[in-house]
């Protein structure tokens, strides 16, 4: 969740940057590598998935290693390293291992999900002796981060529509999630979900549909498309997907008691505090995909 405005404007300390500066600056190095990535495609999009999922697996199952009562309002403590650094090793590698036979190993498909699925299990069988029912936290962030980082992957590697569908997919997430911090904090009105998201109200969740849905159909009209509501609606559509996975990840922090999965990025909190959105739709277009049998893109 982005901090409030005030905050972000005040300097970090005496000749320091202010939040909003880190988080410019942050934009400015990372969004050319991202956007040159795309462009590329592989093996330069598959290396950096792969390292965005590894840094995610590190970042969900550190949280995870946390005791907390979720109806105590304290702060959670972490564990000692020794608790919770093999499981997270094994979250880590097996997303990262996954992600790069999808990209680069020829073989049947079916060997990165055998990889998933052994390290979603290894995770959680090493975090039982300390963690017992909650083990089944780093089963469940294996996969959140991993599906979300294969789908990445396969929209990618279309021949024809993946660069296009990628760029379609990371813009509608960009703006549903700006149409609805502008509606929600212009609006304000009843909240969509107080008990996950304080801030988020009914107001935020129709501006990401607006803000989506303008993509869509400035995108319909940049691929000149003739069923321009087609794609419009869709991405509307998506656009309650992305506040859908911003929710889930809300839900995720405040059980644990944390309000950044980390610190990694200056200014923006940690990279799945900043992809949440993006992990629901990449999902939900890939499904699409094989649904239709083609590419968004290309029926829509």
């Amino acid at each position: 969740m982005a901090p409030p405005a005030d905050a972000r404007q005040q300097p970090s300390g005496p000749g320091g940057l202010s939040n909003l500066q880190k988080r410019l600056i942050s934009a400015a190095i990372l969004l050319p590598l991202v956007i040159a990535d795309i462009y590329f495609g592989h093996p330069y999009f598959d290396l950096l998935v792969a390292a965005f999922a590894g840094i995610m697996a590190w970042e969900w199952t550190r949280i995870c290693a946390r005791r907390r009562n979720p109806a105590d309002p304290a702060p959670a403590a972490r564990l000692g390293s020794e608790k919770w650094l093999l499981p997270s090793l094994f979250a880590i590698a097996g997303a990262v291992a996954a992600v790069l036979a999808a990209g680069f190993v020829t073989t049947p498909a079916s060997l990165e999900w055998q990889i998933l699925v052994a390290a979603a299990l290894l995770s959680g069988v090493t975090a039982w002796p300390h963690h017992r029912n909650r083990a089944l936290w780093f089963v469940a962030g294996t996969l959140y981060v991993t599906l979300p980082a294969l789908a990445l992957i396969a929209i990618r590697a279309d021949p024809a529509y993946g660069r296009a569908m990628l760029l379609w997919t990371i813009a509608l997430v960009v703006a549903a999630d700006t149409g609805g911090y502008i509606a929600g904090r212009s609006i304000g009105g009843p909240k969509l979900a107080p008990r996950v998201s304080p801030n988020k109200t009914w107001a935020g969740l129709l501006g990401a549909v607006v803000g989506a849905g303008l993509v869509g159909l400035i995108t319909a009209f940049i691929l000149n498309h003739t069923n321009v509501w087609i794609l419009c609606l869709l991405s509307a559509g998506l656009g309650v997907i992305e506040q859908l996975g911003d929710l889930v990840e809300s839900a995720f922090k405040r059980h644990f008691g944390v309000k950044d999965t980390s610190h990694i990025i200056p200014g923006h909190g940690g990279v799945l505090d900043r992809v949440d959105g993006l992990l629901a739709v990449a999902v939900a277009v890939l499904v699409i995909n094989e649904w239709s049998g083609g590419s968004v893109i290309a029926w829509s």
